[in-house]
């Protein structure tokens, strides 16, 4: 194991995904400061998404081509553009904003397949691949943790240019760290055009393959659920609990489901023994359950309890499927296609669940019901999942 590299690879994955998180909380201000309504977050966060589906075929055998180290770069070099553009463009309309994160998203979509491609080839078994894909997610979400609660604090307090000058520099530190990790050569036989037509035959053979297929829409599911219940919660916060929209203690309390995810992730390999991934099911459940219940909790202890929870259980839920699928995938099409394959499936989720979101709040639905949508919905995948375990 490197661990020189990995530690490098931990703290350039935190920095760049501080700031992807802090960047969309900059934006969330500008659109309260405009007369945007709350919905409105979700089509910012579409546009983040849509990179991800886009550039799928594409972005998969850029990583495998290269060494990921440098892709690491590039991606953080793309997402720095995004902030460029963001302290550029006209903030009274809704689709400048939308470009700046959606340049961010395409940065996020070049950088994703690398860093956890390039975990293979930075450990030398199974476990120590298992062991760097708990940190590498605990790292993931411990980002989005302080991203959401310190960088919104950030955001909050400071101006707009000062608030986005804290997001270039964090993009600017991350880069320099990648240069402690090793350029280790990719296949310099791969051709961009061949393999970009072959990347719907990778989709189809990993939903084949039984286990990438349980891991593919159980990490799909488990992020579409994240990204719709965190539009819906920075939302669901001030009306219901009475706090100003733009109180930094809505950020805080979004953050405390990262904790919980964290801590989950660090304790899954404790928790579920690699080859009985599929118990990770019985936490999906859980946190199903907590998801129901949670838009008729009004207290705030009892919202950061529950907020805790679910992101615990869904830590639990998600490490022991990444590991499963990258360690079958590499066997099957390599690791960047893997990963490439993993953000499209996990993306065009997030996208639809975002989208039914917004249809379903701007057609007057409260937005307890929307979160309590989007529980069913995570229910019915796992109940999928159940029947493919049996």
């Amino acid at each position: 194991m490197n661990r020189r590299a990995l530690n490098a690879l931990y703290v350039t994955q935190f920095l760049s995904a501080f700031a992807d998180n802090m960047s969309l909380l900059v934006i969330a201000n500008l659109l309260g400061k405009n007369g945007f309504s709350p919905e409105s977050l979700a089509l910012v966060t579409i546009a983040f998404f849509l990179p991800y589906i886009l550039l799928a075929p594409f972005v998969g055998p850029f990583a495998d081509k290269l060494p990921k180290a440098v892709v690491l770069i590039i991606g953080n070099l793309i997402k720095l553009l995004g902030i460029a553009v963001l302290l550029l463009v006209n903030h009274s309309g809704i689709l400048p904003l939308m470009l700046c994160y959606f340049t961010v998203g395409v940065g996020a979509v070049v950088y994703s397949p690398a860093k956890y491609g390039i975990l293979p080839e930075l450990t030398r078994t199974d476990q120590e691949l298992f062991t760097a894909n708990s940190k590498i997610e605990a790292y993931t979400i411990l980002a989005i943790l302080t991203g959401i609660g310190g960088g919104g604090a950030i955001a909050a307090a400071a101006s707009t240019v000062q608030s986005s000058l804290v997001c270039a520099v964090l993009y600017a530190v991350s880069l320099g760290m990648t240069f402690r990790i090793p350029r280790i050569h990719g296949n310099r036989s791969i051709r961009y055009a061949r393999e970009a037509l072959q990347f719907f035959a990778s989709v189809r053979l990993l939903m084949r393959h039984p286990q990438t297929a349980f891991s593919l829409v159980g990490t799909g599911s488990f992020w579409m659920s994240s990204a719709v219940l965190r539009t819906a919660v920075l939302a669901w916060i001030p009306l219901a609990l009475g706090i100003q929209p733009d109180d930094f203690r809505v950020s805080l309390l979004l953050a405390t489901t990262s904790v919980g995810i964290v801590i989950g992730a660090l304790l899954a390999p404790k928790l579920i023994e690699l080859h009985r991934y599929r118990k990770s099911l019985v936490y999906g459940l859980i946190m199903v359950a907590l998801i129901l219940i949670f838009p008729w909790v009004h207290h705030p202890a009892m919202t950061i309890v529950l907020l805790l929870s679910v992101g615990f259980t869904g830590g639990v839920f998600i490490v022991p499927m990444n590991t499963v699928l990258q360690e079958e995938g590499i066997k099957l099409v390599g690791s960047g296609k893997t990963i490439a394959v993993q953000n499209f499936f996990e993306n065009a989720l997030m996208l639809s669940g975002s989208c039914i979101y917004y249809f379903i709040v701007e057609q007057g639905v409260s937005l307890s019901l929307a979160i309590v949508v989007q529980g069913i919905i995570m229910l019915l995948f796992l109940a999928y999942l159940g029947l493919k375990a049996r």
